[in-house]
């Protein structure tokens, strides 16, 4: 049962039993209980959207280069602002990383299982993605569950947080539509 489901579960009114025996019975958090999230700051979407809009043209803009991109934009930023958002939004500068060929010893190689497999039918491979998406208060993290061989979208789950269980929730959908017939 997912977190969300059991957190609905617990009655804040029950007489007999108190809202932390509750939540120790379920395996929740109390504090889960009375969070809400705070919202982002208007500010900082409008900044984010400059920074996505910036980057979409120059992905090789690290948070020095996109802070004096805006504050020759008229902005005013520190560079550890600049840093913090584009963190949060998962963007950082394409560059050639140092050493990146080179294994470490200790790191197990897994094969790649569909180096020799011809995939030409349906139901054979099914591969799935991970994107955001920027919105006018926030972002929307999308994931879908794919096909290989038709590339038809098998499933697909919208969720404002990035944790795992809408992404386990949607592979269960294509596999409950679409996986093997019995």
């Amino acid at each position: 049962m997912s977190r969300t489901a059991r957190l609905a579960m617990i009655d804040r009114r029950h007489g007999a039993l108190p809202v932390v025996r509750q939540c120790e019975l379920l395996g929740v958090a109390r504090s889960s209980l009375y969070y809400e999230p705070v919202p982002t700051h208007p500010a900082d979407l409008d900044l984010m959207r400059r920074i996505d809009e910036q980057y979409l043209r120059t992905p090789f803009y690290g948070s020095r280069r996109m802070t004096a991109w805006l504050r020759r934009a008229g902005h005013e930023v520190g560079r550890k602002r600049v840093r913090r958002l584009m963190g949060l939004m998962g963007i950082e500068a394409i560059y050639q990383k140092p050493d990146t060929s080179r294994k470490h010893p200790e790191n197990k190689i897994h094969p790649y299982l569909l180096r020799d497999l011809t995939i030409d039918r349906v139901n054979q491979v099914w591969c799935s993605d991970i994107t955001y998406i920027p919105m006018a208060k926030g972002f929307l993290y999308l994931v879908a569950v794919m096909d290989w061989a038709s590339r038809r979208v098998l499933s697909w789950r919208l969720s404002n947080t990035m944790d795992a269980e809408f992404c386990v929730d949607a592979l269960e959908e294509a596999l409950v539509r679409h996986g093997r017939r019995s």
